[in-house]
């Protein structure tokens, strides 16, 4: 894509709205090319992800359902729901596997991938993913007219998860900001205004402002067709009427995007998808050039389960010196080059959002890595944590702002997030958000002395 560089001037206007509240980052003097063939390579990973999602939907519910997971064979695995329900409250359960949200999927899907010397590593998905204003501003920015028009399918993905049909014009829709998310509601007000201006009818606002009745949810005199969710469900304490949202949906009178079905939000995903006992699972529901892409793109991910097993046996993990383990404990032992590994809490928990459970295991002592694993062991299933290999993202240079007139070159690691928007039965790429943190960070996310900016596609 021909973009000119961008000179000082060009950004100084912006800067005084970051779009992340009380957040700054450095900014580049260009945008971040992604190659033709890894193009390709993305594209076709955001429809595995929606082959992905679908099969963890069947899986779960035939997990909950005590039914065989194969065809052919009487494989059933109760354990699977087990794992995806631990520490839900029974209700948030209940309504996941509600006959209102069957077949509900994100409108948003955003994996978050690390550009290593092996090809593409993919260290979560996220459901409910924060830059997509963000995202959305730097393509208007940084691509002028050749953006990647992430506005206009944020909008059509809102649209299609209505349970209605109609004109775009009768909708009502409301990005709905909790207090903890606080950080991101001025690149959700920025969407909001934008939208506007294409001809949505959408508003922005806390859990507090709606007015939630039996007839359904009220803001600004309006009914809201759809609520777009910008809050995490672990916070069910602080966002009480999440309840009452719940039974909305159930009978009928309201739409919530990214459904309230927590086991679409765990990390634990991706440690099932490598587990030995659901291969088959996966080579059934997924096609095969779709499943061998997931798993050169996955990283092998367990479950830290503390659960005893039979003498003589071994816990389906990492090994230490070479064999495997007799439980999670024996890990505590893995010398620096064995504990290239990642420890970080799934998902329904305050840790399990913005890196604050990650640990690398090659990063820290012997002890502290004994340390980490005990406490992830004590509290499970609050939260429930895996066990991911490390895979360190290529050294990379790029140019940034050293200050107004001077560019230097920067030497950093990259990850590149691209975002995923689920239009009914098909998944539409909108953006790409690049973020190059400095070469002796290893854990990869905004940060003030990393720089942030779009990719062309």
């Amino acid at each position: 894509m021909d973009c000119p560089n961008l000179i000082w001037d060009q950004l100084e206007s912006h800067q005084g709205n970051p779009l992340f509240a009380e957040k700054t980052w450095r900014w580049s003097s260009q945008h971040w090319s992604i190659l033709e063939p890894l193009q390709s390579e993305i594209q076709d990973l955001g429809q595995a992800a929606f082959a992905f999602y679908q099969a963890i939907e069947k899986l779960y519910l035939k997990s909950k359902k005590d039914q065989r997971i194969l065809r052919n064979q009487d494989l059933k695995v109760p354990w699977v729901a087990d794992y995806y329900d631990a520490g839900k409250p029974a209700w948030l359960v209940d309504h996941s596997i509600s006959k209102a949200v069957l077949g509900s999927m994100p409108a948003v899907l955003r994996p978050d991938l690390l550009p290593t010397n092996g090809g593409f590593t993919l260290t979560e998905w996220d459901a409910v993913p924060g830059g997509i204003g963000l995202t959305a501003f730097l393509n208007q920015v940084y691509l002028g007219q050749n953006h990647s028009g992430m506005l206009e399918s944020f909008g059509a993905s809102l649209k299609a998860a209505c349970s209605e049909n109609g004109d775009m014009e009768s909708y009502k829709f409301a990005i709905v900001v909790s207090e903890e998310a606080n950080t991101y509601l001025p690149e959700m007000e920025w969407l909001a205004e934008r939208l506007n201006s294409l001809g949505y009818w959408i508003k922005v606002c806390s859990p507090l402002d709606l007015q939630i009745l039996p007839t359904g949810v009220f803001l600004a005199g309006q009914k809201i067709d759809l609520l777009y969710r910008f809050w995490e469900l672990f916070d069910h304490e602080q966002v009480p009427e999440m309840k009452e949202i719940a039974k909305l949906v159930e009978n009928g009178k309201l739409t919530v995007t990214p459904p309230m079905r927590p086991f679409q939000e765990e990390k634990l995903s991706l440690a099932l998808f490598h587990h030995h006992r659901l291969q088959e699972f996966w080579e059934e529901n997924i096609e095969e050039d779709e499943l061998s892409l997931l798993r050169r793109f996955i990283p092998k991910t367990w479950i830290l389960d503390p659960a005893p097993i039979p003498p003589g046996a071994f816990v389906d993990g990492p090994l230490v010196n070479r064999k495997g383990l007799g439980n999670w404990s024996e890990l505590g032992m893995a010398s620096k080059k064995e504990r290239s590994l990642v420890v970080k809490a799934s998902g329904f928990h305050e840790t399990a959002w913005g890196a604050r459970s990650v640990v690398i295991g090659d990063d820290i002592s012997g002890e502290e890595w004994k340390k980490t694993l005990s406490g992830a062991i004590e509290s499970f299933p609050r939260p429930l944590s895996v066990i991911q290999e490390f895979h360190k993202a290529s050294l990379v240079e790029h140019p940034v702002f050293k200050k107004r007139n001077e560019v230097i070159s920067m030497s950093g690691r990259l990850r590149l997030s691209p975002y995923f928007f689920v239009l009914g039965s098909g998944i539409q790429w909108s953006g790409t958000l690049a973020t190059l943190c400095p070469a002796d960070k290893k854990i990869i996310h905004g940060m003030t002395d990393g720089a942030l900016m779009p990719c062309s596609l």
